[in-house]
């Protein structure tokens, strides 16, 4: 290789080098120094204003026997499997509604992302009044005075279908890119052929979009299992804990028992789940793309 290609090549080094800087100081002070502290505090016997002695893997040893930790994490797979599969469905329905009618398309675009700019506080004051057991539009509508979060087999799913109406819009958004990005040539020479209506879906849409889907899934499941705001707020983990999810006990853990050194095991070892449980996903649709494809 020529030395001015050497050169030029380790010059372009410095901008990247620049541009790359501010992300990775970022990522130095806000996530890996804090997640470094984090499972050091995990091996203590720490409260939220000191640290006290060493103790290695016994927080660990008392997590996997503590069934507290293991009926959140298990709250926490429910509200996962009653959103993550809706909310890509129902978001893939959207794009393909927004795409379809293009001359009202802006408007449904508007109307289906509008709930994802509220923030949480607004999110679960209107499920609330929506959900009151003698004046909520739900009741209303159905004719009954269920008081829906206080039941303990309507509570989660509740919880559920707010996070789907409020979060929707923006795995709709993800797929109207991959919709758009589907050249028209080859829906006009598909028509060209005779295929119409689902047979362009299956033949054309459905494989341009399995990436989007792929990806879709991994977000939605990482975002799902993160739950916490919604619970916290509507139901504060009631009744009898069958929605207090895994964020839920880990902050009762640290802020109301005081104990920062058992809430620190608990968030190492659930994203420790996470970690696995997305790896495992990314994986099994990889290779479904491939059997597939």
């Amino acid at each position: 290789m020529p030395a001015t290609d050497t050169l030029v090549k380790r010059g372009d080094t410095l901008p990247a080098a620049l541009l790359l800087a501010p992300f990775a100081l970022a990522f130095l002070l806000f996530f890996l120094l804090p997640a470094l502290d984090t499972f050091y505090m995990s091996l203590t016997e720490s409260s939220l204003t000191r640290t006290n002695a060493f103790v290695g893997i016994d927080n660990y040893a008392t997590l996997v026997q503590d069934p507290s930790f293991w009926a959140a994490v298990g709250n926490t797979f429910y509200f996962a499997l009653l959103t993550v599969v809706p909310l890509t469905a129902l978001g893939l329905v959207m794009a393909l509604l927004v795409n379809r009618f293009t001359r009202a398309g802006s408007w449904l675009q508007g109307a289906f992302f509008l709930p994802y700019v509220l923030p949480i506080s607004v999110m679960t004051l209107i499920a609330d009044w929506m959900l009151q057991p003698s004046s909520g539009v739900v009741n209303y509508v159905l004719g009954m005075q269920r008081a829906w979060l206080a039941d303990l087999t309507w509570a989660m799913p509740m919880v559920a279908i707010g996070t789907i109406w409020w979060t929707v819009g923006f795995n709709m958004l993800m797929f109207l890119a991959g919709l758009r990005n589907i050249p028209a040539d080859l829906y006009e020479a598909a028509s060209l052929d005779g295929a119409r209506g689902f047979t362009l879906f299956r033949a054309i849409t459905w494989p341009a979009l399995r990436p989007v889907v792929g990806m879709a899934l991994v977000l939605q499941l990482i975002a799902s299992m993160k739950v916490f705001g919604q619970t916290y707020i509507l139901t504060t983990g009631g009744p009898f804990n069958t929605t207090r999810v895994t964020l839920h006990y880990m902050y009762e853990t640290a802020f109301t028992q005081s104990d920062a050194g058992y809430a620190a095991a608990i968030a190492m070892a659930f994203v420790a789940i996470v970690i696995a449980l997305s790896l495992a996903q990314a994986a099994l649709v990889r290779w479904l793309g491939r059997r597939n494809g």
